[in-house]
C-alpha cells in the first residue's frame, strides 16, 4: 500500500517546515510527499529538502490556487502510484504522529474510500476550527460531536485521505474556482458518487481558528459567512453562486438568498453589501471564473 502526502503551499515556509515535521514523525509515514508550491518567489525548497521522507517540490509560476494546487498534486501523487492520497494545507498539521495510522485503520475498518480526521484549534484543541452545523445548531466544541464517527461529514483539505478509486470517480479540484469553495464542490462530488465516507474523532488535524467569518444571527441559530479580506469575499461569494447552480445544491439556493438578505440587510444592515453579493453570485452562476 503506496501512500503520498500531497502539501499546498504560498509564502509560509516556517508553517510548512513545522507542518512536515509532524508528517515525517508519523508512526506510519507516508511513502512520498509531493509539495506544490504556488510562491516560488519565496521559495520553499529547502524546506522540502530537508524533510527526511522521499519528496518532489513542484513550484508553480502561475499562483494554481489551492484548487490548482491540489488538482496538480493529485495528479503527480497518482502518477507516482498512489493507493491513497494524504490531504493538507500549509497552515496546519496533523495534531499527533498517529493521525495517518489511525485514518488508514479507520479505512480498513470501515470500508470508507475517504476518511477525514477531526479539524480543531490549533490554540484549543478541544474547539473545532471551523463551526459544524448540524440541522439547525452549531457545533464549536469537539466534545458537542459525541460520537466516534461522523458519515457523510468531512473536511478534505485538511488531513483527509482518499483512496485512489474514490478520485477515480470523483475527480480532482475544479481550478476555475481558484480558492473558496473548491472542497465544498469536490464535497459535492463524493456525495453524488455514493461513496462511502466521514470523520473519524479518533484523529485530530490541529488548524488555525477559522470561526471569525462565520457571523451569526438570530440567536446565533443561523450564520452567515463574512470575510472581512475583500479578495476572499470575491471568491468566497463568486465561487458560492455557481455551486447553488450545480446538482446536489440547487434546493438550499433560496434558502440562501433569504439567508445573506436577513444578514446583510437585518443585522448588518448594509444593503449595498447584499447588492455586491448577489451580484457575485450571479457571475459565478454564470461560470465567468475572472481573477480578482
Amino acid at each position: 500500500m503506496r501512500v503520498v502526502a500531497v502539501v499546498v503551499t504560498r509564502h509560509r515556509r516556517d508553517l510548512l517546515a513545522k507542518s512536515l515535521g509532524v508528517v515525517a514523525a508519523q508512526t506510519r509515514a507516508p511513502d512520498h510527499l509531493v509539495v506544490v508550491d504556488n510562491g516560488p518567489d519565496d521559495p520553499a525548497e529547502e524546506v522540502v529538502a530537508d524533510c527526511p521522507i522521499p519528496s518532489t517540490y513542484l513550484p508553480s509560476l502561475r499562483n494554481l490556487g489551492g484548487a490548482g494546487g491540489f488538482a496538480l498534486g493529485i495528479l503527480y501523487a497518482l502518477a507516482l502510484g498512489a493507493d491513497w492520497v494524504w490531504l493538507a494545507d500549509d497552515d496546519g498539521c496533523p495534531a499527533d504522529v498517529r493521525v495517518l495510522q489511525t485514518l488508514l485503520e479507520e479505512a480498513r475498518r470501515r470500508d470508507l474510500a475517504v476518511i477525514s480526521p477531526v479539524v480543531v484549534n490549533i490554540d484549543d484543541p478541544e474547539r473545532l476550527a471551523f463551526p459544524l452545523r448540524r440541522g439547525l445548531t452549531w457545533k464549536r466544541q469537539r466534545s458537542e460531536l459525541g460520537t466516534d464517527f461522523l458519515p457523510g461529514i468531512a473536511s478534505f483539505f485538511n488531513g483527509a485521505l482518499f483512496s485512489a478509486g474514490a478520485l477515480d470517480v470523483v475527480g480532482v479540484p475544479d481550478y476555475r474556482l481558484f480558492v473558496r469553495g473548491d472542497e465544498v464542490e469536490l464535497h459535492r462530488r463524493v456525495v453524488r458518487s455514493g461513496l462511502r465516507f466521514g470523520t473519524t474523532l479518533r484523529a485530530s488535524y490541529a488548524h488555525p481558528d477559522g470561526s471569525a467569518e462565520f457571523k451569526p444571527m438570530l440567536r446565533g441559530h443561523f450564520h452567515a459567512q463574512d470575510p472581512t479580506d475583500e479578495i476572499k469575499r470575491y471568491y468566497t461569494y463568486r465561487n458560492r453562486g455557481y455551486l447553488l447552480s450545480q446538482p446536489g445544491m440547487r434546493r438550499i439556493g433560496m434558502l440562501e438568498v433569504f439567508r445573506f438578505g436577513l444578514y446583510f440587510v437585518g443585522t448588518k444592515r448594509d444593503p449595498r453589501a447584499f447588492h455586491q453579493w448577489l451580484k457575485l453570485l450571479r457571475q459565478g452562476r454564470a461560470e465567468r471564473f475572472y481573477r480578482y
